[in-house]
């Protein structure tokens, strides 16, 4: 089967960059479209509320590529361009200033955006955190050091929470689970994460659920929790998740739930793929729907997309990969390989909690579904292939 002539790739992010560098190192000749709602070149996202939301970093390092080698992909790019809507049957995608782009392929590689508390978009000093402009915004915020109240207690949370008190902001997390990142490391890990939290100075509110945000003259002044309780507040970050951006597909006819959803090689029909944060595609190992927020996922999914455009239809293998995200907070190093939410059994097979250096194989059913590493970089990956082979926790752990 021919190669498609014209490939139209929509979200200039990881995902969005990892297809059309594929496609050209793959030997691409063809007219190749990018497409991103953001006016800026493809950038890195775990940065923002980590280095960028400190200081460390300027929002120009966070570039995936120089502005050369964008040009060097020979790409027709549409930057501050979003795409409101698609016609499969056409093969048309509509922006918004109305301009109407056919192709041959099409990659669906628009993400996810900030969910955000309902009623609270136009309220001063309630903030966000998944752009560059997010992360500078609330970096000004707490450079007047506020008292900052951090709803939500995941990867976003957690690691803004730890960057504010470094800062010298007074602050409280609230999360709506036991432990802070609870879901991804379970009890013991997560209260170890709470202690390290607590000695740095973050008040922590658990097992709490946010109704909503008191306001005076249009910007916050608190939270309110259930039971009537209220925390003061100048400022408040939201990290309570992330939406997938599928509403520009609506008429589209394509299969569109919590993200696209593809098969297990990232096909979703009429010749319309996704990578990243928004494909929801069948795991051959596990035959679950997976989505996954994590940036090696988009780039790893970015690739096979790619890979399986150029081998056509019968040439498209699956997508398989052993996940991976990290965290930092402090001075602590987390990293994940593998899923760890849902997890039956959690051994320590590494290191101690005490000493805050360890690792912790995660096993469902018996088998090792994830491992995390604190401060134990090289020792954790070594456990990865174990996750890959979902081996036996019994022998690994005794190994």
């Amino acid at each position: 089967m021919s190669r498609p002539s014209r490939i139209v790739v929509v979200g200039a992010s990881a995902a969005g960059l990892s297809v059309v560098e594929g496609l050209r190192r793959g030997g691409y000749e063809g007219s190749l479209t990018l497409i991103g709602d953001e006016s800026h070149l493809p950038y890195d996202r775990p940065p923002l509320s980590k280095q960028l939301l400190s200081g460390e970093w300027s929002p120009e390092r966070l570039a995936l590529r120089s502005p050369e080698a964008i040009d060097a992909l020979d790409l027709d790019l549409r930057l501050g361009s979003a795409a409101v809507a698609l016609d499969a049957e056409a093969r048309e995608v509509t922006l918004a200033d109305g301009d109407r782009i056919g192709y041959d392929a099409l990659v669906v590689a628009t993400g996810t955006r900030a969910r955000r508390l309902p009623g609270t978009d136009s309220v001063a000093g309630v903030h966000v955190l998944r752009t560059s402009e997010d992360a500078l915004t609330l970096r000004e915020e707490l450079a007047r050091k506020p008292r900052l109240v951090v709803v939500g207690g995941g990867f976003v949370g957690a690691e803004a929470a730890a960057v504010a008190r470094d800062l010298g902001c007074e602050v409280t997390l609230v999360t709506n689970v036991a432990q802070p990142m609870g879901d991804a490391l379970g009890d013991e890990l997560g209260a170890m994460l709470r202690d390290v939290h607590a000695e740095r100075g973050v008040s922590i509110e658990t097992d709490a659920m946010v109704e909503g945000v008191l306001t005076s003259d249009g910007r916050v002044a608190g939270v309110h929790l259930a039971g009537g309780r209220m925390i003061a507040a100048d400022a408040v970050l939201v990290g309570i998740g992330a939406v997938p951006n599928v509403e520009w597909l609506a008429s589209s006819g394509l299969p569109v739930g919590n993200g696209v959803e593809c098969d297990a090689t990232l096909h979703a029909g009429s010749g319309v793929w996704a990578a990243g944060d928004i494909a929801s595609w069948l795991d051959p190992r596990t035959g679950e729907r997976l989505r996954i927020e994590h940036r090696t996922n988009a780039a790893e999914q970015g690739l096979a997309v790619a890979r399986n455009i150029l081998a056509g239809p019968d040439g498209a293998t699956a997508f398989e990969s052993v996940p991976y995200v990290w965290s930092d907070q402090y001075d602590l190093k987390i990293q994940i390989y593998g899923r760890t939410r849902g997890a039956d059994e959690v051994r320590i097979v590494e290191g101690s909690l005490e000493d805050r250096r360890l690792v912790a194989l995660f096993g469902k059913d018996g088998r090792v579904s994830g491992v995390v590493g604190v401060n134990l970089a090289r020792a954790t990956r070594g456990y990865r292939k174990l996750v890959a082979e979902a081996a036996p926790i019994e022998e690994s752990s005794a190994a």
